[in-house]
């Protein structure tokens, strides 16, 4: 499911709104307003503004320019408000408008093979997500429309995401085979390819053809300035990806070099952990790719390591420059080191009015790629360097204990099967939605 992010408040930019002008006639009246108003005023333009017309019909399901509006205020949510020039509001509507017919013909496909999604089972999904982010379904509710969406927005992308997965579960699984044979094949090549590099990747597919390229590139090299002034990769693959991976924000897992297209090996390759491609010319279209992670096939790995952290925090008021904090940040930044390591971390925090949050399941490998570098050279009561903004609170990480797991064990019979199969999946699922678009009437407003 689509992750909203954090519930900071956010100036978002809403478009769509429209617009209805009274023109004035000869012979208007003067009316008790002092408005010099004419005595049955026509509307031009778009008409009513409260009457919300459809953008698409697409077999007959309309799809209106709200849904529109509200699907982009998530798309906005889900990246904290990233500033998205006027100029390219339209286009990443029209994206918007192209994702929510593809989930309508994906609704239908499931509704067409007797695929019922009751309400009550999008409900459960919908609480289940509004409980991980710790709200009440009604402060949920306030919130999305605070920002220019509503519940029914992300619980119809719910319902889509639900409906394509069973409908796939359905009518491309059970005819996707993976033999045994070829899976301990692939075992016997993992073992022999031991210590070789893998990647943790995640894509975002546009479909091209000769005459859209041009276009297409463009679009994907907004994506990408997006990506770079802070966007969610996995949420833009959930809202753009024509891949299958885009139900799981266009997490691809641990891949070699050699299990991609070449194009994408060769930029996995090049690419350092936390950078994202260029748009790349594949079969088809472009993908995006973006380099998680990297490990060595079965070679233990120090960024398996399962550390206990203490997390001791500073907060500052609204409106707090850099400069006046600046004494607090090198108080903080004192007391973690001098303090005498996590047991006297709650004693020392509260000398100085710091928050203190223990964790003592934090794998390195999930941390982002700078504080593992600073975390994997620290000795046990160690702490790391402030860091953070004056926004959003200074911090920092106290060692307070390490774990090391070994990962050099054989493949699993079981996951090589599951990755053959998914990964044949995804190619019958992609081709299966583009008959779908092939098909579908679709009429645009």
């Amino acid at each position: 499911m689509m992750k909203l992010g954090s519930f900071r408040s956010a100036a978002l930019l809403l478009v769509g709104s429209f617009a209805a002008v009274a023109v004035a006639q000869t012979g208007g009246v003067q009316s008790s307003t002092g408005l010099d108003l004419p005595s049955n005023p026509k509307f031009i333009g778009s008409g009513d503004p409260n009457v919300r017309t459809a953008t698409a019909i697409v077999n007959g399901d309309v799809i209106t320019r709200t849904d529109v509006d509200q699907r982009m205020a998530l798309i906005l949510l889900a990246n904290r408000g990233a500033n998205i020039p006027p100029e390219e509001m339209q286009r990443l509507r029209d994206q918007v408008l192209r994702n929510l017919v593809d989930e309508t013909l994906q609704i239908q496909a499931a509704k067409a093979a007797d695929i019922k999604i009751e309400p009550r089972e999008i409900e459960t999904f919908y609480n289940r997500y509004v409980q991980n982010l710790k709200q009440t379904p009604k402060e949920f509710e306030a919130y999305l429309r605070s920002v220019g969406s509503s519940p029914n927005s992300l619980k119809r992308q719910i319902h889509g995401e639900v409906a394509w997965s069973r409908l796939q579960s359905r009518e491309i699984e059970p005819f996707v085979n993976v033999g045994e044979e070829e899976v301990r094949s692939v075992i016997e090549r993992l073992k022999a390819s031991k210590g070789t590099q893998e990647y943790r990747v995640s894509e975002i597919f546009l479909s091209a053809t000769p005459e859209t390229a041009a276009e297409v590139r463009a679009n994907l090299m907004r994506i990408v300035q997006q990506l770079q002034q802070g966007g969610s990769f996995p949420a833009y693959a959930r809202q753009f990806s024509e891949a299958s991976t885009a139900a799981v924000g266009g997490d691809l897992g641990w891949v070699r070099a050699e299990q991609l297209p070449e194009p994408l090996a060769q930029a996995a390759q090049q690419l350092q952990v936390g950078q994202i491609s260029e748009p790349i010319p594949v079969p088809g279209g472009f993908s995006l790719l973006a380099v998680q992670d990297t490990r060595q096939l079965l070679t233990a790995d120090p960024r398996n390591a399962v550390l206990s952290l203490k997390q001791m925090s500073l907060s500052f008021p609204a409106g707090s420059k850099r400069a006046q904090i600046e004494p607090m940040i090198q108080k903080l930044s004192q007391t973690a080191q001098t303090m005498g390591g996590c047991g006297r971390a709650e004693e020392a925090a509260a000398t100085i009015g710091a928050e203190v949050v223990s964790s003592d399941q934090v794998r390195v490998r999930d941390l982002p790629p700078v504080l593992q570098n600073a975390l994997l050279g620290m000795s046990i009561g160690q702490a790391t360097p402030p860091f953070g903004t004056v926004e959003e609170g200074i911090r920092v990480l106290v060692l307070c204990g390490r774990d090391d797991q070994d990962v050099s064990t054989e493949p699993n019979f079981q996951q090589v099967y599951a990755q053959l199969e998914e990964q044949r999946v995804n190619m019958r699922a992609l081709r299966y939605l583009r008959d779908l678009r092939r098909d579908a009437v679709v009429d645009y407003r």
